[in-house]
């Protein structure tokens, strides 16, 4: 999840609270580390009762299959639930595209801040995890220097997210913006927005004081350091400190401070070479917004207001 790679810069103002969050509450918070295929995700959709299938490259339609690159330990964008099922916003909206499209989606673990390089590698067909789509990521540069670090990746957009601090329940230490932070230690996750967030906002502290920043492989590990005492605070996007509230420790564990900033659309990653299984994506994910799967997922898990109207290609600022 180098920063080159990020999930999720001048702040935004906040939009709409994801509170009904709680609607997937009862869904246990799990992490898995190894770069396994999830059998349970996708549809069994042939491509002959697809409507869409056509506009896959020949290749995938072969195969029947296209392969998710994705870090499975993001609640409630995806995770595995109790039983081990990868699960969730991304999975579900994967599974209405490959209906759309007559393929399975197989979603493969990986840690965030890989997903693109295993997309340039060809080890995943596109990446979905949450990660938002950034001028940088679609020219292949690093978020910090600016130097070309790959080639670039194209986004379909399908969702729009800010990103949040969390603290301890009832111990926020006085943070209410980033700003605030000055001073004080904050874990995340590495290669994501939060994470660029902090390092820019360590250079702007008086003298004598920084950031104190530990990175981690998932928000879960972050979680776990916060919820230990090893931090002041916690950084990830809106929907997933959301859910961490509601859910850890019964509610008893984090609170939200602050508003959330860098309002920015979440894209599927593909292939700039790959213009074809781009726009078949495009296409999928608007047939699921008409037909109106899309307005069901995206309230099942309890975050409409950062639905979007339709599929865009390069949103991201």
């Amino acid at each position: 999840m180098t920063a080159s790679t990020t999930r999720r810069t001048t702040a935004q103002s906040r939009i709409a609270a994801v509170a009904a969050i709680a609607v997937a509450g009862t869904l246990l918070l799990t992490g898995c580390g190894d770069q396994t295929k999830d059998k349970d995700s996708g549809s069994s959709t042939q491509s002959g009762s697809a409507p869409l299938a056509d506009k896959l490259p020949q290749a995938i339609r072969d195969k029947g299959v296209i392969k998710v690159g994705s870090d499975i330990a993001y609640a409630p964008v995806e995770f595995k639930d109790s039983s081990g099922k990868t699960v969730g916003i991304d999975p579900d909206l994967a599974d209405a595209m490959g209906k759309q499209l007559g393929v399975k989606f197989e979603f493969q673990n990986g840690t965030f801040d890989t997903l693109i390089t295993g997309l340039r590698s060809k080890r995943y067909d596109i990446a979905m995890s949450a990660m938002t789509d950034t001028k940088d990521r679609q020219e292949g540069l690093d978020s910090e220097t600016g130097k070309k670090v790959g080639e670039g990746v194209d986004f379909v957009d399908y969702f729009t997210a800010g990103v949040s601090i969390y603290t301890k329940k009832g111990d926020d230490q006085g943070i209410k913006t980033w700003s605030d932070l000055c001073g004080k230690k904050i874990v995340l996750q590495r290669g994501t927005v939060s994470e660029d967030l902090a390092k820019s906002e360590a250079q702007k502290c008086p003298k004598g004081k920084t950031i104190a920043m530990e990175a981690f492989d998932n928000d879960q590990q972050a979680q776990t350091r916060l919820r230990g005492g090893g931090a002041d605070a916690g950084s990830s996007d809106f929907p997933v400190a959301a859910y961490a509230v509601k859910t850890s420790g019964g509610g008893k564990d984090f609170q939200i401070v602050g508003e959330q900033v860098e309002a920015a659309p979440y894209g599927i990653a593909v292939a700039k070479s790959n213009t074809q299984l781009r726009d078949a994506l495009q296409a999928a994910l608007d047939a699921v917004i008409k037909d109106g799967t899309y307005d069901k997922v995206i309230s099942k898990w309890g975050v409409a207001d950062g639905a979007v109207k339709a599929a865009r290609i390069n949103g991201g600022k």
